[in-house]
């Protein structure tokens, strides 16, 4: 259950960055309000994640799945140029991902 809930935190993580870019500073008041809402859930989550994952390797997993989807969506909603090797990087860090959870000792 702890690496379902570290999942869903590290997609929260990138519901937070892309809010925070979009709350232009926070001068803008929803995605100000998502923002805030997204981060405590997602740090929350990470917590509970926490308990039974190892810290370097949660923080790793959740920094990946966040980095990558605030990336991808970027790159897809047009905010990002879209590059082959942009791409080929992501799916290099989700494979690192993916590779901590498959050697975890949890």
């Amino acid at each position: 259950m702890s690496w379902v809930i570290l999942i869903l935190s590290g997609v929260l993580e990138a519901v937070w960055a892309t809010a925070l870019g979009k709350s232009e500073g926070f001068t803008k008041l929803w995605p100000s309000v998502v923002f805030g809402v997204a981060l405590v859930a997602s740090m929350g989550g990470l917590a509970w994640a926490m308990r039974d994952i190892s810290t370097g390797t949660a923080y790793a997993v959740w920094v990946g799945i966040g980095a990558s989807l605030t990336v991808a969506y970027a790159m897809i909603t047009g905010a990002e140029p879209f590059s082959i090797v942009k791409l080929l990087l992501i799916l290099g860090l989700v494979g690192c991902v993916a590779g901590l959870k498959l050697v975890g000792h949890e």
